[in-house]
């Protein structure tokens, strides 16, 4: 399963790939999150892994992997968790001065136990859905922020 989703922010580029890199304003705009652990390499750096935690209505533990980061251009980060494995990449791109166009590739390559990919079959929107609320929360969170 694949989509792209996009949202226009009315923000200068610089402000919002800032405030979006920076972990501690994850909770301000990520329903659940708990938090984000460094495990190895040189963080926000090719190879570097971290563990993150999310606690909304269950706990949720992923592992991401970066496989590159050249933001604003580029981040491709691999998510693994328990019952599936999906990569992310996110672009951000200059509208003018004070808009930012933020843009999320996402790509699940696999679902394990057949409750997950059940619905991941029948109820792909869900996926999608979550993405696009986390990325409205976080275009809240930047045009809110002073």
């Amino acid at each position: 399963m694949k989509y792209t989703v996009s949202i226009l922010i009315n923000a200068p580029l610089k402000k919002v790939v800032a405030l979006w890199e920076n972990p501690d304003h994850f909770y301000q705009w990520q329903d659940g999150f708990e938090s984000i652990t460094h495990l190895e390499g040189v963080p926000n750096t090719e190879g570097a892994k971290s563990k993150i935690v999310l606690n909304d209505k269950m706990r949720i533990e992923l592992i991401e992997t970066i496989i590159i980061n050249n933001l604003p251009i580029e981040k491709t980060a691999i998510y693994e968790h328990i019952h599936m494995t999906n990569t992310q990449t996110t672009r951000f791109e200059a509208k003018g001065d004070y808009q930012t166009n933020y843009i999320s590739e996402v790509e699940y390559q696999k679902f394990n136990g057949l409750m997950i990919k059940l619905m991941a079959k029948l109820f792909p929107g869900k996926f999608k859905g979550q993405s696009e609320k986390w990325m409205q929360q976080f275009k809240d969170f930047v045009e809110k922020s002073a």
